[in-house]
């Protein structure tokens, strides 16, 4: 999904007093191409094929057996179908993942507090790491095989509607703060690699960097837990 602001060109709005942002709304994750007019039927049908066919290649293998001839052979296309629609693995482990998403940011959206509307920005904020936290740790290592170079991660619309709705946040807490940059800081936390480091390399449970993720709202924020 993507939030309705990044279909525009126009730049972040600036901290503004609490209450004045208002919350976009979610639009489908797609290339600029599909979004236009929408896919062709044939080959909207082609695209869940292969996601399909790369779900269940990860599934048996791991993201290692994930390549585009793999793919290609379980979906019973050609290869050159799998670039055209991903353009390279990382672009096709990308859209996996996106797939995979959509239900994550709904809740954000439409689902029931404190991770969706109705619950104080702070503990909204509060959901949100934990949420991010346990849907990243449940998938790692897709997580870690789609990162792509840090430009190209870091500007996928996956990343900035996460990362806008940290802001969003922000803005109602700290609306004096640079909320945008702040977001950043925040999702850094959050970022695969980091996770993988902690949590596999340094031995910490899970539960200790979602206690993290709480302490670090509360004193980026100045609300008590």
């Amino acid at each position: 999904m993507l939030y309705a602001e990044f279909m525009s060109s126009s730049p972040p709005h600036p901290p503004g007093p609490p209450g004045a942002a208002r919350e976009p709304e979610l639009l489908a994750i797609g290339s600029a191409a599909d979004a236009c007019a929408g896919l062709r039927a044939d080959a909207a049908r082609n695209r869940a094929r292969l996601l399909e066919a790369a779900a269940r290649l990860v599934a048996a293998h791991g993201p290692a057996g994930v390549t585009m001839e793999a793919v290609a052979t379980a979906a019973c296309v050609g290869k050159g179908t799998v670039f055209r629609r991903f353009g390279d693995r990382t672009g096709l482990l990308t859209a996996l993942l996106d797939h995979t998403t959509k239900q994550l940011q709904a809740d954000l959206i439409g689902g029931p507090p404190p991770l969706g509307p109705g619950a104080p920005p702070a503990e909204r904020l509060r959901a949100f790491g934990v949420a991010v936290l346990r849907w990243t740790a449940g998938q790692l290592e897709l997580h870690l095989a789609a990162q792509p170079e840090p430009e190209r991660r870091l500007a996928h619309p996956s990343h900035r509607v996460l990362a806008t709705h940290v802001t969003f946040l922000l803005r109602e807490l700290v609306p004096e703060a640079d909320c945008a940059l702040q977001a950043q800081v925040l999702m850094g936390y959050l970022d695969p690699a980091v996770l993988h480091y902690l949590t596999k390399q340094c031995g910490m449970p899970l539960e200790r960097l979602e206690a993290g993720w709480s302490d670090l709202v509360t004193r980026i924020t100045g609300t008590p837990a």
